[in-house]
């Protein structure tokens, strides 16, 4: 395995508010540390562990995501706290292949979707809910 990232931050990631797109790069950042701990087949606690990281960060943006747009009445909260949901639930997804020993033979798909994942769900739902003026 290479150093390269597994998640590169693209133009496309961005939503236009630069605290935002701040915070959306160090999730990358962090999502790429565990996959480069993962890949090195190293310490297999501390893979375990920062995963967990993962899963806690983007479990508490989300959740601070989602308690603006409740506060605002956004009409768009039900798809986009799905879109949420979507996403923990493919770090799950990592964190159980990586405990069950699949990790090797799936990571090519996980980085697949998960850049695919932030592609979409910046760039559209993120730059919606913000250029609408909410949470800022």
């Amino acid at each position: 395995m290479t150093n390269r990232p597994a998640i590169e931050w693209r133009d496309e990631f961005r939503t236009g508010i630069s605290s935002v797109d701040h915070e959306h790069q160090e999730l990358i950042e962090l999502i790429n540390d565990a996959i480069r701990v993962m890949d090195s087949e190293g310490d297999r606690d501390l893979a375990i562990e920062k995963l967990g990281d993962v899963n806690a960060k983007v479990s508490a943006h989300f959740a601070l995501e989602e308690l603006i747009m409740r506060q605002a009445s956004y009409s768009e909260y039900g798809a986009h706290k799905e879109q949420h949901e979507d996403l923990l639930d493919e770090i799950r997804d990592l964190m159980d292949a990586y405990e069950g020993g699949g990790y090797a033979t799936q990571r090519a798909g996980f980085v697949t979707r998960l850049t695919s994942w932030f592609v979409t769900h910046f760039s559209t739902m993120d730059s919606k809910l913000h250029l609408a003026g909410y949470g800022h």
